[in-house]
């Protein structure tokens, strides 16, 4: 299966876009589109959005019924509400610095970078509407000031741009991979190289349209640096380098390795050591980039939370 966020249409619209397995041939495309989605987003939806044709087949609209084939293409062309006003909330936010441009928070975990159709509020994007007067609105309505994303339940260090010309020196560095991410995660298992650099391609799980997996198919390039930081019994302290920045990317290549995050719910492990709190032992503990007004290198750090140091003190101690 084929994913492709790109907005060919509009900067306002995101287009996703698959090529569908013959596993399922014969599903009615209404299910399969909110199934495959990243984003949780109700079936009467995805049917609204089918009727209004911002889905097409083959290049063609179809109807919410409409049953798929194998090698069918589908594009989707996910528009922006038109009456939807998000609502800035009073959310407690740990800013570690902010200026005029760029404002940088250390993320909770189970904290939702932005809103999703149907999921308007209790977001990091709610939070920072309430704390900021201006946030950048290139990526539209629902993301207003978000350059790039960490998972719901990822701590650590993000990015909001302030101004359109914040954002788009921001993102430009994300694509020249110019930024500095540091990741901090624990791991199962004993890592027995000091360090190690994974290239393995990721793309679409083809037995569950909400994973990702390792694979040569329909794939993107991905690479992660880690350096094994402490070992205990069956786990390991890791720190690791995205040198790409692809969906789950550092969930996929532990996994790869043999080497899943603890606490993961996805890729983690069902036996074993695990996190008291929900959510991956996993944080984002440096970020680094280049002042889009100054030309200033800038670089921060985040302690690692709570919950992490509590499992890594049981880890010491056991």
């Amino acid at each position: 299966m084929n994913i492709n966020q790109t907005s060919p249409e509009s900067a306002s619209s995101e287009a996703v876009e698959w090529t569908v397995e013959r596993q399922y041939a014969g599903e009615r495309i209404d299910k399969f589109i909110t199934e495959a989605l990243e984003e949780d987003v109700s079936r009467t939806q995805v049917q609204q959005w089918v009727k209004e044709g911002h889905v097409k087949v083959n290049e063609k609209p179809i109807k919410p019924n409409y049953k798929l084939s194998e090698n069918d293409f589908i594009a989707l062309h996910i528009p922006e509400p038109t009456d939807v006003e998000l609502i800035a909330e009073d959310i407690p936010l740990n800013v570690v610095f902010e200026d005029s441009d760029v404002i940088v928070v250390n993320k909770p975990r189970g904290l939702v970078v932005h809103p999703a159709p149907g999921h308007y509020s209790g977001t990091l994007v709610n939070a920072l509407m309430y704390h900021c007067k201006d946030l950048s609105g290139i990526n539209g309505e629902l993301r207003p000031g978000i350059v790039h994303r960490i998972d719901k339940d990822t701590s650590g260090l993000i990015m909001a741009a302030k101004n359109d010309k914040a954002h788009a020196s921001l993102a430009d560095q994300l694509k020249a991979h110019t930024v500095h991410r540091k990741y901090v995660a624990i791991v199962h298992g004993t890592i027995q190289h000091e360090h190690g650099t994974i290239d393995a391609p990721i793309g679409r799980d083809t037995h569950d349209r909400k994973m990702y997996t390792v694979t040569d198919r329909n794939s993107k390039h991905a690479v992660t640096h880690f350096v094994v930081l402490e070992r205990f019994a069956d786990c390991t302290l890791v720190e690791l380098k995205l040198e790409t920045g692809r969906t789950h990317q550092i969930r996929v290549h532990m996994k790869f390795i043999g080497h899943p995050l603890v606490g993961d719910p996805m890729y983690g492990r069902s036996k074993g050591i695990t996190m008291e709190t929900n959510g991956q032992a996993l944080h984002a503990a440096a970020l680094g980039f280049v002042h889009p007004r100054t030309g200033e290198t800038m670089q921060f750090e985040a302690p690692l939370p709570a919950d992490m140091e509590h499992l890594l003190h049981i880890l010491r101690t056991s």
